[in-house]
C-alpha cells in the first residue's frame, strides 16, 4: 500500500513539474521578444576576434559562440545608404539614399530617390515595432536624415524615446563636430558644435565622457524603463565606434601599439588574410587582394611616421575593443535582469574602414586637412585625445579587411562584407542547434528587417501603410535558414543589386558582376568573380562564363531601368564632391 501511495505521489508530482514546464514554455512562446540592434561603424571584416583579428573583443566571442556567423553578407559601402535599407528592407534608391549628404552628384539632385535622407516611400521597422506595442529605442548615431539637409530624425519613424546625434559621427569625448561647417566663412579658424538631442530636446552632452559610456548607459536606462512598464523593445543602438576621428580611452590604446608598430601595413593585412583562411572566415583557396596603387607602404615611411600610424592604428584597436566591452555591459544587464532568454541580437558594421585621408588627392580633400592641422592637437602624445582628429587611413583600410579588396565608399568586397552575427531570441541562454556556426550563406543587409520582423511575428503590410502606397520590402527573411529548415537564405534565383556613385554589382547566387568607374579608380568594364572561392576578387570569370556574365548583366540593365537611376559621368570623383 505503501508503495502505491508513493507511486501516486511521485506520478503526481511528475505530472505537476510536466504542466509548469509545458507552462512555462507555453508563456515563453506567446511572450514577444525584445530585440537589441547592435550597429558598429566603419569596422572591417577582419577587425573582430571572432572573425580572426588579434584584438581579443570575449564579448563578440560570446554572441557568435551562442548565434550564427556569417562571412557572406553584405552592406553598402557607406554609412546612411546601409540605414536606410536596415530600416526598411528596400533598396537604396527607393528610399531616398540614391546619394547621401556627405557626397551628391550634381546631376541627381532633385531626382526622385537622390534625396539623400530617408523618404516617406517605406514602412520602416520602427514604425511597425511601435504598431505592435513596444518601445521603440534608438541610442547612438541616426544619420537619415533630420537636420539642415531635410528629412526626420527617430520619433517621426515610430521611436518612442531617443538619444544620440543625428549626423554621421561626432568626437567621442565631447560635443564638437567631426568635420567643419564648410559654408562658414570663417570656418578655417575655429571648432564647430554637433546637435546632440535626448528624446527631441537638445541635450547638453557632457565633456570628457567616451562615446561608449555613455551611449551604453543612455540604452541600459531606456531599457530599464521599457522593462518597469512591463513592454517588449526594439532597440537601434548605433555606436559611433571605429569612426573618424580616432579617439579612445587610454588605458586601451598602449596595449596594442607595439603589435602594430612591429607589423606594419603589409604585415597586418598578411596576418589577417592567414587568420580569416585558417579560421574558415574566407576561402582555403583564396588569393590576398592585388596591389593597390592608393596604398602607401610601411617602408617607405621614416621612424617617426611608423610610430605616428602604429599608435593611430591601436587607438582604432581600443575603439572596437571599448565597443565589444559596452555590449558585454548591456548582455550583462540583459542577464542580470532575466531579460537575455527573450532577445534577439543582432550586430553588423555599416560598411568597410574609412580609408580618407584629407592630404590624400585621390580619397581626401586638402581643405580639411588644413581645417584639422589649424583646429587640433596633431602631436603623437595627442592621438586619441579629445584635442585630436585622426583617421585610419587607405594603408590601415587596406590592411583591416585582410584578403579583401578596397575599403568604405567602394563597392570592392572590402568596402562592403562586414561582421554580421544574428543569434535568435532563446538562443543566447544555450541550447540553439547552430549555435557557434560559420556560414557563407548569401545575404544582404535588406534580410535583416526581414528576418528581425518575422522573429517577432509582425507582418508587413506590403505596397500600403497607414492609407499610402509604400514600396514593398525585397529583402529575406532569413529565418528558414536559422531555425534549420533551409540551407540558404537567397536561392541562385533571389538576385539584388546595388549602385552608388554611378558604381554597380549585382549579386546571384555566389557571383557577383561589379562595375567601377575610372572616376573612382575603376576600368569602368563589367567583371564577374565568384566571391565566395575568391573574396579578394582576383580572379575575372567573363571570359570563361559568358552566359552568367550576359543573364546577370541584363538583369543588373531592367534594375537600372526599371528605378531610373542617373548616369554618372566616368571621371566624376566622389571623394571631392564630399566638400564641395
Amino acid at each position: 500500500m505503501k508503495k502505491l501511495i508513493l507511486l501516486f505521489s511521485l506520478s503526481a508530482a511528475l505530472f505537476s513539474c510536466g504542466k509548469e514546464t509545458a507552462q512555462k514554455a507555453e508563456n515563453s512562446s506567446s511572450k514577444k521578444p525584445n530585440v537589441l540592434l547592435l550597429i558598429g561603424d566603419d569596422i572591417a571584416f577582419g577587425d573582430l576576434g571572432t572573425y580572426g583579428s588579434e584584438i581579443k573583443t570575449p564579448h563578440f566571442d560570446k554572441l557568435a559562440n551562442s548565434g550564427v556567423r556569417f562571412t557572406n553578407f553584405h552592406a553598402s559601402p557607406v554609412c546612411s545608404v546601409t540605414r536606410s535599407m536596415l530600416m526598411t528592407g528596400c533598396n537604396n534608391i527607393e528610399v531616398g539614399l540614391g546619394s547621401f549628404d556627405y557626397s551628391f552628384y550634381p546631376a541627381s539632385k532633385g531626382k526622385p530617390g537622390y534625396e539623400g535622407y530617408l523618404t516617406e516611400n517605406a514602412a520602416t521597422m520602427s514604425q511597425l515595432f511601435n504598431d505592435e506595442g513596444y518601445e521603440v529605442l534608438k541610442v547612438g548615431k541616426w544619420h537619415l536624415g533630420g537636420e539642415a539637409a531635410g528629412g526626420y530624425g527617430p520619433l517621426h519613424w515610430g521611436f518612442t524615446k531617443e538619444f544620440g546625434i543625428l549626423s554621421g559621427g561626432s568626437n567621442h569625448w565631447n560635443n564638437l563636430r567631426m568635420t567643419p561647417v564648410f559654408s562658414d566663412p570663417d570656418y578655417m579658424h575655429k571648432k564647430f558644435k554637433e546637435h546632440w538631442t535626448l528624446n527631441g530636446e537638445h541635450y547638453d552632452r557632457p565633456d570628457g565622457v567616451y562615446s561608449g559610456e555613455l551611449y551604453t548607459k543612455q540604452m541600459i536606462d531606456f531599457i530599464k524603463e521599457s522593462q518597469k512598464d512591463g513592454k517588449p523593445w526594439f532597440s537601434w543602438m548605433a555606436f559611433t565606434t571605429a569612426h573618424f576621428p580616432i579617439q579612445a580611452p587610454p588605458e586601451l590604446v598602449e596595449k596594442h601599439y607595439k603589435f602594430y608598430l612591429e607589423k606594419g601595413y603589409e604585415g597586418l593585412k598578411q596576418y589577417r588574410y592567414k587568420r580569416l583562411k585558417a579560421k574558415g572566415l574566407i576561402s582555403h583557396d583564396a588569393k590576398p587582394s592585388p596591389e593597390n596603387d592608393l596604398v602607401k607602404k610601411w617602408n617607405q615611411l621614416s621612424q617617426k611616421e611608423k610610430e605616428y600610424q602604429a599608435k593611430v592604428f591601436a587607438t582604432y584597436a581600443a575603439e572596437i575593443e571599448d565597443q565589444d566591452n559596452r555590449i558585454g555591459q548591456i548582455m550583462a544587464y540583459l542577464k542580470e535582469s532575466g531579460q537575455l532568454e527573450n532577445t534577439m541580437i543582432v550586430y553588423l558594421s555599416d560598411n568597410g574602414p574609412e580609408g580618407m585621408e584629407a592630404e590624400n588627392p585621390n580619397t581626401g580633400n586638402a581643405e580639411f586637412g588644413k581645417w584639422i592641422a589649424n583646429n587640433y592637437d596633431t602631436s603623437f602624445e595627442g592621438i586619441g585625445t579629445a584635442n585630436s582628429s585622426n583617421y585610419i587611413g587607405t594603408a590601415w583600410a587596406n590592411a583591416a579587411t585582410g584578403g579583401l579588396s578596397w575599403w568604405k565608399w567602394f563597392i570592392g568586397e572590402g568596402g562592403i562584407r562586414v561582421p554580421m552575427i544574428i543569434v535568435p531570441p532563446g538562443a543566447a541562454d544555450g541550447g540553439y542547434a547552430k549555435a557557434g556556426e560559420i556560414s557563407n550563406v548569401v545575404m544582404s543587409v535588406k534580410d535583416i528587417p526581414m528576418t528581425i520582423l518575422d522573429y517577432a511575428g509582425i507582418k508587413h503590410p506590403g505596397t500600403t501603410y497607414k492609407g499610402k502606397t509604400v514600396v514593398k520590402p525585397s529583402g529575406i527573411s532569413a529565418r528558414p535558414f536559422l531555425d534549420g529548415k533551409s540551407d540558404e537564405v537567397r536561392s541562385e534565383n533571389d538576385w539584388y543589386a546595388f549602385e552608388l556613385f554611378g558604381n554597380a554589382y549585382i549579386m546571384k547566387g555566389n557571383y557577383k558582376l561589379i562595375k567601377v568607374r575610372t572616376g573612382m579608380f575603376g576600368d569602368g568594364d563589367w567583371h564577374l568573380y565568384d566571391v565566395v572561392k575568391d573574396p579578394s576578387e582576383s580572379t575575372p570569370l567573363e571570359g570563361s562564363m559568358k552566359d552568367r556574365y550576359k543573364e546577370m548583366l541584363a538583369i543588373y540593365k531592367q534594375y537600372e531601368k526599371d528605378h531610373q537611376l542617373v548616369q554618372v559621368d566616368a571621371d566624376w570623383n566622389a571623394f571631392k564632391a564630399a566638400s564641395e
